[in-house]
């Protein structure tokens, strides 16, 4: 099977082509080190047998966090960070005989960003299909100035990724947060809005920055949005009203590999305002597997479009226990390089390594796509599986959402 599969990504190995999906767990300390649950989560992960771990957001700054206890790697946490990666590691090697690849993603959320004593989100660009029914909170657009600092925020990141032991880093830009948002501040004046060159520069000196500062060995890569699935002009990736348009995607991709990029993780959608676009659910607004199908279609184009890319495919949970085959299918058309699975780890990390030892995944294991562990971290809580892993998550579930599991 392919996805059993290695794979070269710069000078480094994957041992095969599953990908655990960045995840938020929300369960950091309020220094943005590293929790209870988010170690117990990552030796979970560890147990899955994947060949990338492709680590949860982590801010670059405390006015870039997504939640008062989203990660933040520092001077005073590097060593946490480093610890958890020797375990994961460890863990890996004691039972599958080698280790995963494990990147750091480096992001600033933007007007998503809810930090300890934030005054105001910093947003790329006034929004009003972002902002209904919050059009009068107080809102902070980012200064060319200050859009100026943010590409030295990414370099010390880098250095400390370095430190702590990750094999790549990842400029995000997906979801809505800050780069992302810059993809679509079409009317945002100056040097950073308006033109394509204009909209990406931020994002790419960013790239940069942190190419600039990794140690040799490590590797630059993003998560990035091809398709936003809002209208012109409140979107990025359409043209007409939400018809999907790939061609300034193409446009980054082809900057990107210019820039020596080979590794891109391909998402679409905002899961805050249309969730079930990158994350297809039961009960969503549109039927799971043409979620699911879209984002295929989408990431196919791509990755022939770039045959020397190295693409992920995302949304992947959704098939269940035929996800796994549903996935080597799509390598075997050439569709994507890797796939990536994200709730299906959060329910059943052990699913990949499951699925090598008995050749299929347990039904009563497999994620369910009910959405609770978005809902506990939207109520204000830790993300996790109240489904699957009861005992853990299920108390936390009632004390942030209430009722007994949804």
């Amino acid at each position: 099977m392919q996805i059993n599969a290695k794979a070269a990504i710069y000078d480094k190995t994957a041992q095969n082509r599953v990908v655990i999906q960045p995840m938020e767990g929300c369960d950091g300390t309020q220094t943005g080190g590293i929790g209870e649950l988010t170690r117990r989560r990552y030796r979970r992960f560890a147990e899955s047998g994947a060949g990338i771990i492709w680590f949860e957001a982590v801010a670059v700054c405390e006015e870039g966090r997504a939640n008062p206890r989203q990660l933040w790697l520092t001077e005073e946490n590097v060593v946490e960070y480093r610890d958890l990666l020797a375990e994961i590691r460890q863990i890996s090697l004691d039972r599958f005989g080698y280790a995963p690849l494990i990147i750091l993603q480096a992001t600033h959320s933007g007007r998503y960003s809810k930090p300890y004593g934030a005054p105001e989100p910093i947003i790329a660009c006034r929004n009003s299909l972002y902002e209904q029914g919050k059009e009068n909170l107080p809102y902070h657009i980012i200064t060319d100035g200050e859009c100026e600092r943010i590409p030295e925020l990414y370099a010390k990141t880098a250095r400390l990724a370095a430190q702590a032991g990750f094999d790549g880093v990842d400029v995000k830009c997906c979801h809505g947060y800050l780069f992302n948002e810059f993809l679509s501040a079409y009317s945002r004046p100056g040097k950073y809005g308006g033109s394509f060159e204009n909209r990406t520069a931020l994002y790419f000196a960013c790239v940069d920055s942190v190419r600039a500062n990794i140690d040799p060995g490590m590797f630059v890569t993003t998560r990035l949005n091809a398709y936003d699935g809002f209208p012109y002009p409140y979107g990025f990736g359409v043209s007409g009203g939400r018809q999907i348009d790939l061609t300034e995607t193409k446009k980054m991709l082809t900057i990107l590999q210019e820039k020596g990029v080979e590794l891109v993780n391909i998402t679409i959608g905002n899961p805050y305002l249309i969730p079930e676009v990158n994350r297809p659910s039961i009960g969503g607004s549109e039927d799971g597997m043409a979620g699911v199908q879209r984002v295929v279609d989408i990431t196919d184009e791509l990755q022939k479009s770039f045959p020397a890319l190295k693409l992920v495919l995302s949304a992947l949970t959704f098939p269940g226990t035929d996800a796994i085959d549903f996935a080597e299918q799509c390598l075997q058309s050439g569709s994507c390089t890797f796939v990536g699975f994200g709730r299906m780890a959060f329910a059943y990390p052990q699913f990949y390594a499951d699925y090598l030892k008995n050749g299929c995944l347990d039904p009563k294991k497999v994620c369910i796509k009910c959405g609770n562990c978005s809902k506990m971290m939207r109520s204000g809580g830790v993300a996790g599986c109240p489904v699957r892993d009861r005992e853990v998550y299920l108390p936390l579930y009632r004390q942030y959402v209430g009722g007994e599991n949804g």
